[in-house]
């Protein structure tokens, strides 16, 4: 397996970059690889990506929050692979500065299923990441990581272990309302989930990533009651697939998913 490693230029939090860097690593990241995994009996593969961050420096989940830097991985390059499914497993919440993000801490092992175009021929898998992590400072990253899927291989505990950490998927569990603002929409959702401490509700569009705004939320009885704002890049309006729509909840008692959201009435 070979890992080629790409430093993009250092910045202050979110500001313009304001200086070149160049080495093997950059602050606040110890390691990168592909962890090779295994193949189904179905015939995909199952392998991932880990990141070891260095004590203190996080780096952001799929929405990442205000003050995030949105993460994009690119495996076009690879060969033999008709799809490729990130697993995201739970994120944990970080408050500074008065801003919410959300993302992880120490190491991540980030898992893949793999379809292979022919699964009798091995995978050159080849994952093109642009992420940031950030301490004091932030550091927009590129990563160039490659390797040859062949074999059984074995079922690697830290991928089964990340693979449990998914939220649970509970479809059917929101009603939203969606109404304009004046750069995009308003959604408001009443989530039929128990009363738990910490609770946060996050909101997404599953094909059309977009910023969204830090979610608001409160209790009325056995509804978390949430809403968040979705701003297009054109900054107006438009026609929200309530059907698209993902929210996320995390708490004490562990951690939801709910696909769609039909209206609420």
């Amino acid at each position: 397996m070979r890992s080629v490693i790409r430093l993009a230029p250092l910045c202050i939090c979110l500001a313009a970059p304001v200086a070149a860097q160049e080495g093997p690593l950059p602050p606040g990241l110890d390691a990168a690889q592909l962890l090779e995994g295994w193949r189904t009996p179905e015939g995909d593969r199952v392998a991932a990506i880990r990141l070891d961050l260095q004590n203190g420096w996080k780096t952001y989940w799929r929405t990442p929050g205000d003050a995030g830097i949105p993460p994009i991985l690119d495996f076009a390059g690879s060969q033999n692979v008709a799809q490729v499914k990130v697993i995201w497993p739970a994120p944990h919440v970080f408050e500074q500065n008065g801003l919410r993000t959300v993302g992880y801490g120490g190491a991540l092992v980030l898992p893949l299923q793999i379809t292979p175009s022919d699964p009798n021929r091995p995978v050159a898998l080849d994952a093109d990441l642009d992420m940031g992590i950030c301490h004091e400072v932030c550091v927009p990253v590129q990563l160039e990581l490659e390797a040859d899927l062949d074999g059984p291989g074995a079922p690697d505990p830290r991928i089964e272990a990340a693979i449990e950490a998914e939220p649970v998927s509970k479809p059917g569990l929101a009603r939203c309302l969606v109404e304009p603002i004046a750069d995009g929409v308003r959604v408001s959702a009443a989530i039929d989930v128990q009363d738990a401490a910490n609770e946060v509700a996050l909101f997404e569009l599953r094909s059309t990533p977009m910023w969204v705004s830090e979610s608001e939320a409160r209790r009325d009885g056995g509804q978390l009651l949430a809403s968040a704002e979705f701003v297009p890049e054109e900054g107006k309006p438009f026609a929200l697939d309530q059907n698209d729509l993902r929210i996320t909840v995390l708490s004490d008692a562990g951690a939801i998913q709910i696909d769609g959201c039909p209206k609420l009435d």
